[in-house]
């Protein structure tokens, strides 16, 4: 930070000026010189302030349409000056330089303006800020001796501690300095993605030659998998409250122990199967999850139905499991969900009686996930040396693509549970089979290198759980090479099955489901899950 001996003075440069007036207020009552630019002048000034112009502390009017403001060593003189080093000083005062103790700046809204449908290269290209980013790294890297402030969230704690001692602790300067790098870095990697998916000529690629990625930690986790793997919980940076409502990463934790990376995982698989899930009015659906695959799944006419139907697909593998609810749990649905145990619950909602039920449950996990509807669009896998990257499977099936292909088509009830099982199976381990009548999933067969294995499993699971299955409808997530596995599901009780299509032997299978009266539709669409 500055010494006595010199001027307490700070820049101020921001795209975003939530806060700005109060804090500034605030430097300037603690005797701080503001000097600004343009717009955040401007701002400064209608709030009664005194302003210094870059302009003027340079002697070097704006260009360029305003692209060289900063630029200037009067600046970066200014912000980079070793105030420990005679030598710095010595230049600094000889050049007429007096320190900048506190740089505040973010961004022109390159990710925003970029992101916008129909904007064009040049619109883009002009919110690449450049000075900007210039000031953020000098400050960051000259830390001992200057603030940088990147985030309005921050100018509470800043200002507070400016007030309460006069100076940034080291502490603090080095953590903001880490955020600034930070900033810039995710700043520079969205500029990159942009730059890499468009031609020169407008043309777009879904993928870039370079892709980047910046996430920021919202916690540390016991450990991973495993208790010998070390593990953390990341959200998208820059990402808020409003951007990520409605997904787990923006979920609020209500009651219960610390979540656990299987937790998290287990809980986003719940409750990205549940909000895909069609309900009327009035109806709730109610997903459990074990180990990433959903073992009961059910539609009812609320949220305690809707969970005894889904607990009803296989209560023993429900013991432990993730429950997720594509509407708010009422005070009845608690009572019944606190009826097993469960490592958590998640609804968009958790109405306040039915927290106090489930408040018995202390070590019970509860989470809101919010009503928003923002949803993973890519998804990442690693691999040795490298990264899988995919757009996420969030289609469940293109309607206009059905196809009925067997000579007895699917009754209304039949194609509604068609449907149902087919959102559900997106979400099993491939290869998937799903049964399932009445709105409520009577067996899964999840994650088999056999397809046929699935049908097997599914079955057994529903034996155990004493649902018959006479009369159900399947889904499965690929063809059917063979007509065995067809002939498996007949065999188990399937008067109709939903499936890709797309087999070299669509024919033969096609035949088989006609042999035996079966309802068979094809969806155009796969739905594999590694």
């Amino acid at each position: 930070m500055a010494s006595p001996d010199y001027p307490r003075r700070a820049l101020l440069s921001v795209s975003d000026k939530s806060g700005l007036e109060a804090f500034a207020t605030r430097l300037a009552g603690l005797g701080y010189e503001l000097v600004s630019t343009g717009g955040t002048a401007a701002a400064l000034r209608a709030a009664g302030l005194e302003v210094t112009e870059v302009a003027a502390l340079t002697g070097f009017p704006e260009m360029l349409d305003g692209r060289v403001k900063t630029l200037h060593p009067k600046v970066h003189g200014a912000i980079l000056a070793r105030l420990d080093l005679a030598a710095h000083r010595e230049a600094i005062d000889g050049a007429g330089i007096s320190p900048i103790s506190l740089v505040v700046v973010n961004l022109y809204p390159f990710r925003e303006v970029s992101s916008r449908p129909g904007v064009t290269l040049d619109e883009a290209v002009e919110n690449i800020d450049i000075g900007g980013p210039a000031m953020v790294r000098a400050a960051a890297k000259n830390y001992p001796h200057v603030g940088i402030v990147t985030d309005p969230s921050d100018y509470p704690c800043v200002i507070e501690e400016l007030s309460a001692s006069g100076v940034l602790s080291d502490a603090t300067r080095f953590e903001l300095a880490r955020k600034a790098f930070s900033h810039t870095a995710a700043y520079d990697g969205a500029i990159s993605n942009y730059l890499g998916r468009v031609a020169a000529g407008g043309d777009v690629d879904a993928w870039p030659a370079q892709i980047n990625f910046s996430f920021t930690r919202l916690s540390r986790l016991r450990y991973g998998e495993n208790p010998h793997q070390a593990a953390a919980f990341y959200r998208d940076l820059g990402s808020d409250a409003a951007t990520t409502a409605g997904t787990i990463a923006g979920a609020v934790q209500r009651q219960g122990k610390e979540l656990s990376y299987n937790n998290i995982a287990d809980a986003d698989a719940a409750w990205e199967c549940v909000r895909s899930i069609d309900t009327a009015a009035g109806q709730v659906a109610c997903v459990i999850v074990k180990h990433a695959n959903p073992c009961g799944v059910a539609i009812g006419a609320d949220a305690a139905e809707a969970y005894r139907r889904a607990f009803a697909t296989d209560p023993t593998s429900a013991f432990g499991g993730i429950i997720a609810f594509n509407r708010p749990l009422d005070e009845a649905g608690a009572r019944a969900v606190s009826g097993q145990f469960a490592e958590v619950v998640i609804a968009p909602e958790v109405l306040p009686a039915a927290l106090e039920v489930l408040a018995a449950k202390a070590s019970l996990r509860v989470l809101e996930a919010g009503h928003g509807t923002a949803r993973n669009t890519v998804h990442l896998q690693r691999v040795g040396g490298g990264l899988l990257v995919q757009g996420s499977d969030l289609p469940g099936h293109d309607p206009a693509q059905l196809k009925v292909v067997t000579r007895r088509a699917p009754t209304p009830t039949e194609m509604t549970d068609l449907l149902f099982a087919w959102q559900v199976a997106k979400f099993v381990k491939s290869n998937a089979i799903v049964f399932a009548r009445g709105a409520q999933v009577l067996g899964v067969g999840a994650g088999q290198m056999s397809r046929i294995d699935s049908v097997r499993i599914a079955r057994h699971k529903a034996g155990e759980a004493g649902l018959d299955l006479a009369g159900a409808c399947v889904a499965s997530d690929a063809f059917f090479p063979f007509r065995d596995g067809l002939d498996a599901l007949v065999e188990a009780g399937a008067r109709a099955v939903i499936q890709p299509g797309g087999s070299v032997r669509d024919a033969e299978v096609i035949a088989a489901a006609d042999d035996q009266g079966v309802a068979m539709v094809f969806t155009g669409m796969r739905h594999f899950r590694h």
